[in-house]
């Protein structure tokens, strides 16, 4: 794995996520979330899920970084929810129903992460945690193990 040419990525992408045009800044959004494992990417993915200018670039990010269906990915929308205006939280739990309402595994596994993530240091995963943990809460997966 080349950090160098993954550090040049996430400089670019978020480079495209200040755009003056949304649909910039979703496309950034979505990408940036396979980078989210790296320091360098956590506050353009805060602030790309929690854009000011367009919820569709909220509902992208957050997607993104659900579909990563790992602790990194879900750690973000946690500490985006904890902050959420109720017009953002919606676009956020519209990704989380989206990703988790199929498979019965990938909706048990999210809710262990998060209910490991309200254990977290910092309060605003923790509180975020919860949030992200009651959504999930909600859903009731279309496919279960036989």
């Amino acid at each position: 794995m080349d950090s160098d040419l993954r550090r040049a990525v996430v400089i670019a992408l978020g480079e495209l996520g200040r755009s003056d045009d949304w649909r910039d800044r979703a496309d950034a959004g979505y990408s940036l979330a396979r980078f989210a494992e790296m320091p360098e990417a956590l506050e353009p993915l805060l602030g790309l899920v929690l854009d000011p200018g367009d919820t569709f670039v909220t509902r992208q990010t957050a997607e993104g970084l659900l579909r990563r269906k790992d602790r990194d990915g879900l750690t973000i929308v946690a500490s985006a929810l904890a902050v959420a205006d109720d017009n953002h939280a919606d676009y956020i739990h519209t990704a989380i129903v989206d990703v988790f309402s199929i498979f019965s595994d990938d909706l048990d596994e999210a809710l262990r992460l998060s209910e490991e993530m309200a254990g977290d240091t910092d309060d605003r995963v923790v509180q975020g945690a919860r949030r992200l943990h009651e959504s999930l809460a909600e859903i009731d997966p279309v496919l279960r193990p036989s």
